[in-house]
């Protein structure tokens, strides 16, 4: 137990803390004996310096927050910046890589901090590594500009800055690096020069707005027109007007420029002297990167001097406007020569006919003006690849002609010799090219044929070329073909089959063949209409054989809607009869009629004009073709869904078959394609198809039919898997309507099919 302070405790206390107190409040304590002063004075100092304590936290917050802020202000910069900025320290180690930069060379920020330059090369040239420890080492910077080549055979260009930084003694701790890819300022660069060389040609070139405010001329135009640039610019193009011309004809001018997107003709314009003179004038359209026309190009060329007039008039006639290449009639008189020439030295000539592939697509959606920029550069690569003995033109359009003489006096050789410079023409061409800043990718086919006789007409070895160019593109295209013979003779049977079906649709000739389809029991539950072409003293022909000429022609959209329409006469005709009103026919649909606008008013003109059951009627489209447009697909076959017609899916399982389609149909029937029924009682996969589909038939409460089927084996295994209905030989071949068997059939399984056996391979579809 402690001892009990003395009297003189208190007293000491108070003295001590008045010691300690004095030097905070610069003077005494006022009352010796009065604690509660002493309190409160020490409560107050503890407040007022906690106070202080909590203003200086506030200010350290403040200022940590502000820094936070200025340090992310600082990263958005770097990170958005147009150049990629790396920093290394003076062993050249990783210290920093902004977001452009790592994302330029697919990297993350961890796989490269604190790493040496050395192991993570990431830069292409050897030099470079120099330059970065020659700038630590001398404390300087540096700027450079360098071409790299690109894997595809291109060229790029980079923009390096090198920046030394400092510690805080001053002393250099590395360098900071800027990388930017400058190659579109450099192409662009390049058109200026470009544009700016031409811009001084000899004939008058003038530049203005959409609006047709005049914002460049050239020295030939000042010489011309006698209006300087200071007199043109900002001034209308209605300066030059003379008055010969009337609205009417600026208006169609500016029609064809609007819808071609170029122009070119004679035009009588007033000089500044107030004379009117005749010039030959040429305005093309300038569009930006999306389309729209933002400035015109004029080039103007005096005409009133005999000799340009006669050089202008040769240009017209012999040479192509755009491109500068010969024309068609230049190329058939050079041809004519060619082929003289080489019946003179025995040896082969060639011609190779040039079409781009999908230009047309490239023409329409970026531009008349893009277009033609790649057709003047294609011709810029035919000119520098040919020989000098041969010749290059334009015929037209995407369409070019490369003219070979000398090949050799072997066909085989000169063949190869040809094929070899097709060969690199093909390769020249497809290199990607850029066209108002955009890269783009075009790809050539080429038909050639070769020449050796003096017999050999020069408008004769076009087609033939062209027949060689159309197998070309039958190939997928960016190919090379040679015409033959047996090429020509396939050509024109073609032609004379195409004339034939036209006769065939004024004369009568089709007619519809009619192939039962059955149920299990074998009773007869409808019929597919097959189309027959009949033509006067000839063999009937098989849709086989004139269906594909028919699709390309056009001609089967008129052939279809006869077939429509008479396949619905003659459903109405077997409404009349017990045994045959509840009888279905399948009518087989192409992808063409099915596109027209007007097939679903079609559809039900001939449904009601027939006075035909709507709901007998069932429409087959083949697999592929709802798999390319799906959703028109789908909106026309719910209008006619409404109306009760029925739908089959043609050949099923043949395409991409897919559940999703299937469930956005408005479908009532599957039909198993024969190609799967002709091995089933051999070959398992095929067993295992036809077992899926009819599963999936049922799944989705679609009815199925096979077609093709040919024997009972066939048949046992479809009735044993549950297949609801029949079409194929073993029940009837494809006839006249008169001679379809609509008997009623009994009995199930073997014994419910036909008895009669058929010798040789018919497919159950002709």
């Amino acid at each position: 137990m402690e001892p009990a302070p003395s009297p003189a405790a208190p007293h000491a206390t108070h003295r001590l803390l008045r010691r300690q107190l004095r030097h905070i409040f610069g003077a005494e304590i006022a009352a010796e004996g009065d604690w509660g002063a002493l309190l409160q004075a020490v409560d107050d100092a503890y407040h007022d310096a906690d106070c202080e304590r909590r203003l200086l936290e506030t200010a350290l917050e403040v200022s940590a927050q502000e820094l936070t802020e200025a340090n992310n202000k600082l990263r958005l910069f770097i990170d958005n910046a147009p150049a990629g900025i790396v920093m290394f320290d003076r062993e050249l180690r990783y210290l920093f890589a902004s977001r452009r930069w790592l994302q330029e060379r697919q990297v993350k920020l961890h796989d490269v901090v604190g790493r040496n330059y050395r192991e993570i090369r990431l830069t292409t040239t050897d030099r470079w590594e120099e330059i970065l420890l020659r700038c630590v080492a001398e404390d300087t910077g540096r700027c450079d500009d360098e071409a790299l080549p690109l894997p595809d055979g291109g060229t790029c260009w980079m923009r390096r800055e090198i920046h030394p930084w400092h510690d805080a003694d001053g002393v250099v701790g590395g360098i900071i690096v800027m990388i930017e890819d400058i190659t579109d300022r450099k192409r662009a660069e390049e058109q200026m020069r470009i544009a700016a060389v031409a811009f001084q040609s000899r004939d008058g070139m003038i530049v203005t707005d959409a609006e047709g405010t005049i914002m460049q001329v050239n020295q030939a135009f000042t010489d011309v027109t006698g209006y300087t640039a200071e007199d043109a610019i900002g001034k209308r193009v209605a300066l030059l007007h003379s008055g010969r011309q009337d609205a009417t004809f600026y208006r169609n001018m500016w029609e064809a420029i609007a819808h071609e997107g170029r122009w070119e003709g004679e035009i009588w314009n007033r000089r500044k002297d107030g004379g009117i003179f005749p010039g030959w004038l040429t305005i093309s359209g300038i569009g930006d990167a999306g389309g729209k026309i933002t400035h015109y190009l004029g080039t103007y060329a005096d005409i009133s001097e005999p000799r340009e007039a006669t050089r202008k008039l040769l240009e017209l006639a012999f040479y192509d406007p755009l491109t500068a290449l010969p024309n068609r009639r230049l190329l058939l008189d050079r041809l004519h020569k060619a082929i003289a020439a080489s019946a003179r030295s025995g040896q082969f000539g060639a011609v190779l006919l040039i079409d781009l592939d999908h230009f047309k697509t490239l023409n329409d959606t970026r531009g008349h003006d893009i277009g033609d920029e790649l057709l003047i550069h294609v011709a810029r690569r035919l000119r520098e690849l040919i020989r000098g003995a041969d010749s290059a033109a334009r015929l037209g359009g995407d369409e070019f002609v490369v003219l070979l003489e000398g090949l050799n006096e072997e066909q085989l050789t000169a063949a190869n010799v040809a094929e070899t410079i097709a060969a690199k023409l093909s390769i020249a061409i497809s290199r990607p090219v850029i066209l108002k800043g955009e890269i783009h990718h075009v790809t050539p086919s080429i038909g050639v044929t070769l020449f050796h006789h003096a017999t050999q007409d020069a408008e004769a070895l076009l087609k033939q070329a062209d027949l060689a160019l159309y197998q070309a593109k039958d190939a997928g295209r960016n190919a090379v073909r040679f015409y033959n013979p047996a090429m020509q003779a396939a050509v024109e049977a073609r032609v004379r089959l195409e004339a034939g079906l036209r006769r065939a649709l004024t004369a009568d000739e089709f007619v519809l063949h009619y192939q039962p389809q059955v149920d299990a029991a074998g009773r007869l539950i409808g019929a597919e209409a097959l189309l027959r072409w009949r033509p006067p003293g000839q063999p009937m022909i098989l849709p086989a054989d004139f269906i594909p000429v028919a699709e390309d022609s056009g001609l089967i959209v008129p052939i279809g809607r006869w077939v429509l329409d008479t396949a619905c006469r003659q459903l109405a005709a077997w409404s009349d009869a017990p045994e045959t009103r509840d009888l279905q026919l399948a009518v087989n649909i192409s992808a063409r009629q099915f596109r027209q606008p007007d097939f679903v008013e079609h559809v039900r003109m001939a449904v009601r004009s027939s006075g035909a059951n709507p709901a007998r009627l069932k429409l087959e489209l083949t697999e592929r073709y709802v798999l390319e447009d799906i959703e028109h697909v789908v909106r026309t076959m719910q209008m006619l869904k409404q109306d009760g017609v029925g739908f089959s899916i043609d050949d099923f399982g043949t395409g991409y078959s897919s559940l999703a389609y299937l469930k956005r149909l408005a479908l009532d029937q599957l039909k198993i394609d024969q190609s799967f029924v002709r091995d089933i009682a051999d070959d398992a996969d095929d067993r295992a198809i036809v077992h899926a589909i009819i599963s999936l038939a049922e799944s989705l409460g679609l009815q199925v039919i096979a077609e093709g089927v040919e024997t009972a084996a066939q048949f046992d295994f479809l009735a044993a898997h549950n297949c609801q209905g029949y079409q194929g030989y073993l029940f009837g071949r494809p006839g006249p309507v008169e001679q379809m068997d609509t008997r009623p059939r009994g009995g199930t399984g073997s014994s419910a099919c036909p008895g009669a056996a058929f010798d040789g391979r018919a497919d159950g579809k002709p």
